[in-house]
C-alpha cells in the first residue's frame, strides 16, 4: 500500500457521501483489495465507528456476484446509527435510490482474530443467528469502471441494517436449508436458502475473517453484528414501503419506509 493515501480516499468518499452525489471514481483511486480496505478502516475512523457495530459481507452469493459484477465476496463496516431493531420506521427520502436485501446475521460471543478461519471456528465464534434487512444503495455509476477496491472502500453499497431477534438455539437448524423470503407492500418479491451464502453461512462468515477487511479493523470482536449476505438480489423500491423478511424459525423483520 506504499504510496496509496487512505485517509485522503477517506476524506474524498465522505464528501461524496455527504453531497449524495453519484460515485464514479475514487481520487486517489485503491488499486488493490487492500487498500481499499484500508481507505473503508480510515473512514471508520474518520466517522468516529473504530470498532464498528459490525460488517456487512456482500456477494456471497452466485447470482450476487453476477448481478453486480463481482468476482466473489466483498464486505464493509457497519456504524452503531445505522443498526436498528425490528419495527423501525425510517424516512425514504434519507436514502439514495435505496433497495433492501433478503440476509441471514449473527452476533459474534467472542473475538474471530484476523486471518485464515474454517467454517467450524466461525461457527464456535456465533452466539445469535437473526434475520436481517440490509438497506443498500445505488450510489455508483458503472462498477467495472469504478473498480472494486473503490467499492470495498465505500462500504459495498452499505447503508444501514434492521435486525430480528436473535435466536440462541440456531445449533439445532440446518442453516444452509433455511428458506428466506422477503415481500415488499405484501407482494413476495424473492426467495433463497441459507446455502446460497457461499454454501453455508458460516462460510460467509469464515471468509470474512480471512478478508482484507477484517485485518485492516484487526479482526471481529464479541458483540458485534456481521450480516453474512443476501439469499436475493436486492429489491430496488421507488417509494416509501414495508417491508418483511422471514427465515422461520427465525423471527420476522420488519421495516417500514415512511415518506
Amino acid at each position: 500500500m506504499t504510496g496509496f493515501d487512505a485517509n485522503g480516499a477517506a476524506r474524498a468518499l465522505t464528501e461524496l457521501r455527504d453531497r449524495r452525489a453519484r460515485i464514479d471514481r475514487l481520487d486517489p483511486t485503491p488499486r488493490t483489495e487492500a487498500e481499499g480496505a484500508a481507505a473503508q478502516h480510515a473512514r471508520a475512523r474518520l466517522l468516529g465507528a473504530d470498532p464498528p457495530a459490525g460488517f456487512k459481507v456482500g456477494a456471497t452469493a452466485r447470482r450476487m456476484q453476477e448481478y453486480l459484477g463481482l468476482s466473489g465476496p466483498a464486505a464493509g463496516f457497519m456504524r452503531a446509527s445505522g443498526v436498528h431493531a425490528s419495527g423501525a420506521t425510517l424516512r425514504y427520502a434519507d436514502f439514495t435510490a435505496p433497495g433492501v436485501e433478503c440476509e441471514v446475521a449473527v452476533r459474534l460471543s467472542r473475538d474471530v482474530p484476523p486471518g485464515p478461519c474454517s467454517a467450524e471456528q466461525a461457527a464456535a465464534a456465533v452466539g445469535e443467528v437473526m434475520a436481517g434487512i440490509e438497506i443498500v444503495e445505488n450510489r455508483y455509476g458503472a462498477l467495472d469502471a469504478l473498480g472494486t477496491p473503490a467499492l470495498i472502500a465505500d462500504q459495498v453499497f452499505h447503508a444501514a441494517a434492521v435486525l430480528g431477534a436473535g435466536f440462541a438455539g440456531w445449533r439445532g437448524l440446518d442453516l444452509d436449508r433455511l428458506a428466506g423470503s422477503i415481500t415488499v407492500d405484501g407482494e413476495t418479491r424473492g426467495e433463497g436458502v441459507g446455502g446460497d451464502l457461499l454454501g453455508h453461512p458460516m462460510n460467509s462468515l469464515a471468509w470474512l475473517a480471512s478478508s482484507e477487511v477484517a485485518a485492516a479493523f484487526g479482526g471481529l470482536r464479541a458483540g458485534q453484528v456481521v450480516m453474512l449476505g443476501s439469499v436475493t438480489p436486492p429489491i430496488w423500491l421507488d417509494g416509501p414501503a414495508s417491508i418483511v423478511v422471514a427465515f422461520p424459525p427465525l423471527a420476522e423483520v420488519r421495516l417500514r419506509l415512511a415518506s
